[in-house]
């Protein structure tokens, strides 16, 4: 069993930053696929970006180019970037970790975002 703990959430201006963090603990993060999710009011959770073991990444259209996944092995730990945040960026955003058919996910973190 992985456990992931978000953090990094909080209310910011449309236009600033936040910086989401995913520690993960009784299992190593090596290996598997590590994603962000978000899941706005009334709408369903839906992917955000992804990062592979390898590094490789990818992302929803309409955050490329402002947001960046990036993870750290050794920390054990997960990144989200997101810069230049819109109000329809805001919401539960949560870690997910794959690794064949290990899925966990973490209890999210609130993203709000003022206009």
């Amino acid at each position: 069993q992985v456990h992931l703990v978000e953090s990094g959430g909080g209310l910011v201006q449309a236009g600033g930053s936040l910086r989401l963090s995913c520690a993960a603990s009784g299992g190593r993060v090596s290996g598997a696929t590590l994603g962000w999710y978000r899941q706005a009011p009334g709408k369903q959770r839906s992917l955000v970006a992804h990062i592979t073991n390898d590094g490789n990444t990818a992302y929803i259209e309409s955050v490329k180019g402002r947001f960046t996944i990036s993870r750290d092995n050794a920390e054990n730990t997960v990144y989200l970037q997101m810069n230049s945040l819109k109000p329809e960026d805001a919401a539960v955003y949560y870690c997910n970790y794959l690794f064949g058919r290990y899925n966990f996910w973490g209890q999210g973190t609130q993203v709000t975002v003022s206009s």
